[in-house]
């Protein structure tokens, strides 16, 4: 006969064998339900449902008992908490095993090649940025340079260049924004 009633946490995460195998035996039936229909559900085979319910108590053992200690019982019943945990690790298990993971070095080098792209220079209209936020694009993009050495160049802030430097990249994006789309 299975036993009722709260569940002794501290007897459970010393290892108490007893405590286990009541544990198990009360509790084996809600879990394996719980993971077989995630399995159900996802289209799975049932036949890891066992599998699968042995994962949720490793995984309530696992990190010296850590998840087990979680369990309060103020928010939830047993059988509730233990059904969303065997839930999660039934989720966790499908995620994993849906897609094969493959590494670069297995990948066929085809399937992970980039065709070379040369950069087309952008024609900006006439007029569209002052001069000043010309040259200051120019310096940064053409010459490379950083906005200290703008400043320098230009006897000017920094902080300005900077400025100056958002201010024409947002006129820019609404000049080639698409219409009524976003950037």
């Amino acid at each position: 006969m299975v036993q009722d009633g709260p569940l002794d946490i501290a007897r459970l995460r010393r290892g108490d064998k007893p405590a286990w195998d009541a544990f198990v035996a009360r509790f084996a039936g809600i879990i394996h339900a719980a993971v077989a229909g995630v399995l159900q559900r996802t289209g799975r085979d049932l036949n890891e449902a066992s599998d699968l319910a042995q994962d949720v108590f490793v995984r309530l053992c696992k990190d010296d008992y850590r998840l087990l200690g979680q369990y309060d019982p103020a928010r939830a019943s047993p059988a509730t908490w233990l059904t969303v945990v065997a839930r999660s690790v039934a989720l966790d298990a499908v995620r994993r095993r849906r897609a094969p993971s493959v590494t670069l070095d297995d990948a066929p080098e085809a399937a992970i090649a980039v065709a070379a792209i040369e950069p087309t220079r952008l024609r900006i209209p006439a007029g569209l940025l002052s001069p000043r936020q010309e040259l200051i694009l120019t310096m940064l993009y053409d010459r490379d340079m950083d906005p200290t050495e703008i400043g320098a160049t230009l006897g000017i802030d920094p902080q300005t260049v900077r400025s100056m430097h958002h201010k024409a990249l947002t006129r820019l994006r609404g000049h080639f924004a698409p219409p009524g789309g976003d950037v």
